[in-house]
């Protein structure tokens, strides 16, 4: 095995072809077939499935991926070491998020000190933000959860109770609270599977003997806002993500007592990463 091979099979997974891959590697596009070939060949191994001008992952393929993706990381880390003296933090910094409004205003005072570093930032639900962190596919996570894994490097940022929220004028004039038993009266706007308060609400109601089906599924905080907003149904969120939107009335769940705590998490064996340890170390002293 020589690094150029899998360097040349990492790119190619990465960006999804070998003209794209020679093109971030300053290479022909032969070159970086012939490399990928010769790995192929001298391991006896199929890593990509080749038709109609596309590849694809092979099951092999995928499981390599996943490899290279650390090594790189390790040997990134290994370069950051190095030029740790003379260098500013810089690079890429990629955030995968429950909710934004927990990460926005440490991610203003980072952009502020390290100018340099290009963010992107994403939706998930609690799920997807910690397989996003294992798997390499982000930097940073915040997560509804205060005990994502002990491979996770966290800062706690609290927990607020969850609560039921429906467009103004939606209930009827006076309610204030609804119980668990309410809830079936209503259409109920969930968050998909993998959502952590969705999960922590039906696992409280099968203990009363409930259970709450959702009228409407929706992908995203902000998908279920509107849909809620709309006057489609009630929704469910944290305290510390409700905000202010008149469009909304808040409504405690008069029967249970549960909270959302967050976090924002990074791989533990990545924490050394510079981009990565400038953020962490922000979101500590914040």
């Amino acid at each position: 095995m020589r690094h150029s091979q899998i360097k040349a099979f990492h790119h190619v997974a990465l960006l999804g072809g070998f003209s794209r891959a020679a093109e971030a590697m300053n290479l022909t596009q032969p070159a970086i077939s012939e490399q990928v070939r010769k790995l192929e060949q001298d391991h006896d191994i199929l890593l990509f499935t080749r038709a109609h001008k596309r590849v694809t992952l092979t099951p092999a393929g995928e499981d390599l991926f996943r490899l290279s993706k650390q090594y790189f990381s390790t040997e990134t880390q290994i370069a950051e070491f190095l030029n740790e003296a003379r260098s500013a933090v810089s690079g890429t910094l990629r955030i995968i998020a429950d909710s934004a409004h927990h990460v926005t205003a440490i991610l203003t005072r980072f952009r502020k000190r390290y100018p340099q570093v290009q963010v992107s930032l994403r939706t998930g639900n609690t799920g997807e933000v910690l397989n996003a962190l294992r798997s390499y596919d982000a930097d940073i996570g915040v997560a509804g959860s205060l005990s994502p894994g002990r491979d996770m490097d966290i800062v706690n940022l609290g927990a607020t109770e969850i609560t039921g929220f429906a467009a103004r004028g939606l209930l009827p004039p006076g309610t204030r609270s609804l119980s668990l038993q309410d809830l079936g009266n209503w259409p109920l706007i969930f968050r998909e599977s993998g959502s952590k308060t969705r999960q922590k609400l039906q696992e409280q109601a099968l203990k009363q003997g409930i259970t709450l089906t959702p009228a409407i599924e929706a992908e995203g905080r902000e998908t279920v806002r509107e849909l809620v907003a709309s006057g489609a149904g009630i929704g469910f969120v944290s305290m510390a993500e409700f905000g202010h939107d008149t469009r909304l009335v808040r409504l405690p769940l008069s029967d249970i007592d549960i909270t959302m705590g967050e976090t924002i998490a990074c791989l533990g064996q990545r924490r050394d990463v510079k981009v990565i340890r400038a953020f962490m170390t922000m979101a500590r002293a914040a």
